[in-house]
């Protein structure tokens, strides 16, 4: 049975750095893409970053790049998120997902994603 589990969330002051992390199990992991969404109450969940199979080509959306850093260790079958310079529009619940077969075209569309994690709250104060 396939489990994602975000941890690493927190709150933080504007202009502060966190780091998260998703941890998977149940299955190998280094054929994946992986993925970041967030959802901020009252709004769409919205893609953030997201990296290809074997931590090959990086996607990031444009309210996160120069900011965000997404990267994988296959090994631990475990991805990150550093994310820094943070401001108070960053606030939302974060999820990390996974897909076997996704292809690089849908790594921003989350219903391309197979699996998903139960979020993690970011709260960034001004």
């Amino acid at each position: 049975q396939v489990q994602l589990v975000e941890t690493g969330g927190g709150l933080v002051q504007a202009g502060g750095s966190l780091r998260l992390s998703c941890a998977a199990s149940g299955r190998t992991f280094s054929r994946f893409a992986r993925g970041w969404f967030r959802q901020a109450p009252g709004k769409e969940r919205e893609f953030v970053a997201a990296i290809f199979r074997n931590g090959g080509s990086t996607h990031y959306s444009d309210s996160v790049k120069g900011r965000f850093t997404i990267s994988r260790d296959n090994a631990k079958n475990t991805i990150y998120l550093q994310m820094n310079s943070l401001k108070p529009e960053d606030t939302a619940v974060y999820y990390c997902a996974a897909d076997p077969s996704l292809i690089y075209s849908d790594l921003a569309r989350h219903s391309a994603y197979d699996y998903w994690g139960q979020g993690t709250q970011v709260t960034v104060s001004s």
